[in-house]
């Protein structure tokens, strides 16, 4: 392949920096890795965890000494933008095509995976992906395999084959829709020996396979072909001004979409969490908007995706939801009543899709319920077992939506056969990658909301929940230390299971906004835990008006607001929760100089039990934990309340740590890790049955016995 000139791209980035490749030097692995993560860096090349890239070369066997030919290919899992040596899987070049020998047909196909850790280079530990024969046969030695959106709206179109030869006049050979695995690599291997000048390969309805001399040399063939494509594609959409059959329908407003998608966010991620809690995000850009407005929606969306990446992150097809844009969705229990019957519906279809395709060694039905639905006017929602899986799920449907764009704009978009996309779905060795996934925290798929986060209890209690697999919600009105908090959190856990939200408990509207915002961050809620607070100590006479409304409005009054509008989310999600409200040994035990702060934290106390008596019948527990005199990382021993203390007890400051923890009968000092220990304990699945309880970490304080 001849050196070419770099020209400009505009509809792929071109990344490669010559320095920064000559620095590698002649390590074709390095190279690799390098050419990967520029390939991985663009959604419009490849999708996340999507398609794969090796190069073979040549290495001393660790036992003889002998010189031989390596195949180092992305290994099974794994995403090419953050893709290192660790994610590749090093194979014998020669033991895997000895492999042909002991190939008995496409009807055996799957036991060929089984093979593959027999030509493990150097007892790598990664294992090769079902891609690797198709790696492994084509005969060059830098390889990528991708799916870009433009290529596989060639590769989904009704006239692809036809497409192809017009388009790429030869160059790029045409390979029909074939599972991937063993036989798609003997496949690929012939269809290069019958075409020895092509320069890449489309598979139907799947993707596209590039190649090179060099690293250099593959990653410009690839952008080159992926830009041709993406060319043609664009000028066929100025010649077809109506996109999907055209707009039947107009968008609201972005305020207008935000308002209702939080309205019934919560209600759709209860219907779809009726087998396993899932996790929202909610997307509605021009992409989106284009097609759930279009008329050709209904049609398009029934077809389902065609690439296997796609419909393994989204299900065969989406929901499409019958409500209107502006539908009046204030009384929920109407909404909830209309949602369930598309719920019951869709179920029942996916359901009859599973009946119909299975074979008699298929893995048990999964989760019936949508990832992706569909409302026209608003936009798109997608839910999966974590933030993270809800985005990418959206991502690729975005990803499908723009495949069924260029296919109807060169063609017709065609789909996969229902049966080739269940055999795809429940494929026995998709089964066995998922169930060797590592077991799901304790947390996990679980939302939860803290306020007084800027605080030690707070941070703690935010933190642990982050490190057992929650998504986690911050909530202070103290800016800069909440900030703080996010950033000492996101050491437990990713990015996106955290995020922050400013509230002031003494502003009903500020607590109802926020609370509203909350349902549109990760879907709805499950955990809420009241650990805001303050506290003074004065003397009844010293004590003033101000001061006592204070500690009320905040304590009191800020509690059951955060409450009302989190139980509002949890009970449209019809799937319980959990409130956890941090009190006080105060509210059990009379002392002095206390009158505004223990009358707040014994408010608190019998709040509780009143609200897990009222809440019971929704599986909404309530329960409390008292601390007492934890005083490092606290705020609340910051204007004057250590002094105080320490003046009603009769010592000095720096002797009140050591005084509190000589009174208890475990003499140990209580930090704010044992407050968060506490509140896991009760949200995390040992005392499901347990509601209405107090559970005292203070060291021990007879007088706080509650009996």
């Amino acid at each position: 392949m001849a050196t070419r000139t770099v020209r400009r791209f505009k509809y792929v980035d071109y990344l490669w920096n010559k320095s920064k490749a000559r620095s590698f030097g002649k390590d074709e692995v390095k190279l690799l890795l390098y050419r990967s993560n520029l390939l991985g860096a663009d959604l419009r090349i490849t999708n996340f965890a999507g398609g794969n890239t090796s190069t073979k070369t040549f290495e001393r066997d660790p036992l003889d000494g002998s010189r031989q030919e390596v195949l180092w290919v992305k290994g099974s899992g794994g995403d090419l933008g953050s893709l290192n040596k660790a994610g590749l899987a090093s194979m014998y070049l020669d033991k895997l095509h000895a492999l042909k020998k002991k190939y008995r047909g496409i009807k055996y196909e799957d036991e060929m995976v089984a093979y593959l850790s027999h030509c493990t280079f150097n007892l790598n530990t990664r294992a090769g992906s079902i891609d690797t024969p198709l790696h492994a046969f084509l005969p060059f030695k830098h390889i990528d395999h991708l799916h870009p959106d433009s290529i596989i709206a060639i590769a989904a179109a009704k006239d692809g084959e036809k497409i192809t030869k017009y388009l790429f006049k030869g160059k790029i050979a045409w390979v029909g829709w074939q599972r991937p695995g063993f036989d798609l690599g003997l496949q690929l291997e012939e269809a290069v020996k019958k075409n020895p000048k092509a320069q890449g390969i489309i598979l139907g309805a799947h993707g596209l396979f590039t190649w090179g001399e060099t690293s250099y040399e593959c990653y410009l063939n690839s952008l080159d072909v992926i830009e041709k494509a993406s060319v043609y594609l664009a000028k066929k959409y100025k010649q077809k001004r109506k996109p999907f059959g055209g707009a039947t329908i107009k968008s609201l407003s972005k305020r207008q979409r935000t308002e209702q998608a939080k309205s019934i966010m919560s209600i759709l991620r209860g219907y779809c969490s009726s087998h396993s809690r899932m996790i929202g995000h909610f997307a509605d850009d021009e992409r989106v908007l284009e097609f759930v407005n279009s008329k050709d929606l209904k049609r398009l969306a029934r077809l389902g995706t065609s690439c296997p990446d796609h419909f393994l992150r989204t299900k065969i097809r989406p929901m499409v939801l019958s409500l209107k844009p502006d539908e009046d969705v204030s009384n929920s229990l109407r909404i909830s009543n209309k949602l369930n019957k598309e719920f019951i519906a869709y179920r029942k279809d996916y359901k009859a899709y599973y009946k119909k395709n299975k074979r008699s060694n298929s893995p048990a039905m999964r989760d019936p319920n949508p990832v992706v639905i569909l409302w026209k006017g608003i936009g798109m929602f997608t839910f999966a077992k974590n933030k993270q899986t809800s985005r990418v799920s959206s991502e690729f449907y975005i990803n499908a939506i723009n495949v069924m764009k260029g296919a109807e704009a060169i063609s017709t978009y065609k789909a996969l056969p229902a049966k080739e996309a269940f055999d795809i779905e429940y494929w026995l060795l998709e089964e066995a990658k998922l169930q060797r996934m590592p077991k799901e925290k304790s947390l996990s798929r679980k939302i939860a909301l803290v306020t007084g986060a800027a605080g030690g209890i707070g941070r703690a209690v935010a933190k642990r929940f982050a490190a057992e697999g929650a998504c986690v919600i911050l909530a202070d009105n103290d800016k800069r230390h909440l900030n703080k908090s996010r950033e000492d959190i996101l050491e437990a856990t990713g990015e996106e299971n955290i995020n922050h939200i400013e509230m002031e408990l003494t502003s009903e509207a500020g607590i109802k906004k926020a609370m509203s915002d909350i349902s549109l961050m990760f879907g709805g809620l499950d955990i809420l835990v009241n650990s805001a607070g303050l506290a003074r100590s004065h003397s009844l006479t010293e004590t003033s008006d101000t001061e006592w409304s204070l500690l009320h409005d905040v304590m009191v009054k800020g509690q059951f607001s955060v409450t009302k509008h989190a139980v509002s989310i949890m009970q449209k999600q019809k799937i319980g929760g959990d409130i956890v409200n941090i009190v006080s040994k105060n509210a059990l035990v009379s002392g002095p100089n206390n009158v505004a702060y223990g009358t707040a934290k014994g408010a608190q106390l019998h709040m509780s039990r009143l609200l897990a008596a009222e809440l019971g019948k929704d599986k909404i527990r309530v329960n409390v934990v008292n601390p007492d005199a934890v005083i490092k990382g606290s705020n609340i021993w910051n204007d004057g309340w250590a002094k105080s203390r320490a003046k009603a007890y009769n010592i000095k400051l720096n002797e009140l740590p050591a005084f509190y923890a000589k009174r208890t009968l475990l003499n140990e000092e209580i930090l704010p890790e044992d407050i968060a220990d506490a509140v896991y304990i009760f949200v995390s699945g040992s005392l499901s049955k347990s509601t209405g309880n107090v559970l005292n970490v203070d060291g021990g304080i007879a007088d706080a016995f509650v009996r």
